[in-house]
């Protein structure tokens, strides 16, 4: 039996890796983390931020590789569950490239064949300045404004898919975002958004290329 996948979506600082730990030492059976960070931090120093490019078009240099290391990662994800194990990715999906690169799709259609469920994680603006600045001691503009990256991060995260639930970071506590999760999986409602995501990719006549 494949084992389940558990994408969570959301800007940084939104709780994504504090909710992936709360799922793998609260859900029963083996729980890997295979998501963002764990790439990130195995790209070199050239290539960074890798994976994690953010929103803006800024490094169109960059966004092969990103497609590349999305893809990588996805397959890295499917081997896990075609294995039996149970895979949560803390993730930051976006399109917002120099050109649309429609990533995500691309990512559904390697695990269209596993169980996944696709979870929004939001997270107020406000909450999430209070962690920039708590982690990273970055905070607002001279002017008391927000940074611009942040604004773009906080918009193009969830601004192109649907999820199969959402939860909020800033009213419940990483285990509640995680027993939230376990309710759901509990119904033995299928996940379809990736499944949907990945139909639109069959549908794109590039998407043999990938």
């Amino acid at each position: 039996m494949a084992g389940q996948v558990i994408v969570l979506n959301g800007s940084p600082r939104a709780g994504k890796s504090s909710i992936a730990t709360a799922i793998q030492e609260s859900f029963p059976g083996v729980w890997m983390n295979v998501g963002l960070d764990t790439f990130k931090n195995a790209t070199p120093e050239k290539f960074q931020p890798g994976i994690g490019l953010r929103p803006g078009g800024e490094r169109p240099d960059l966004e092969p590789l990103v497609m590349s290391l999305y893809l990588a990662m996805y397959e890295s994800i499917a081997a896990h569950t075609r294995r039996g194990v149970n895979v949560v990715a803390d993730t930051t999906h976006h399109d917002s490239y120099s050109r649309p690169l429609n990533v995500l799709a691309a990512c559904a259609s390697i695990v269209a064949d596993v169980p996944v469920l696709f979870v929004g994680v939001r997270c107020p603006i406000d909450v999430v300045m209070q962690r920039r600045i708590a982690t990273w001691g970055s905070g607002y503009e001279a002017d008391g404004s927000i940074p611009p990256p942040v604004l773009r991060w906080q918009e193009a995260v969830h601004r192109s898919w649907t999820y199969d639930m959402e939860v909020d970071s800033s009213r419940a506590t990483p285990k509640e975002c995680a027993t939230a999760i376990s309710d759901h999986l509990a119904t033995g409602q299928p996940g379809t958004a990736f499944k949907n995501l990945a139909g639109v990719h069959a549908a794109r006549p590039e998407s043999t290329s990938h």
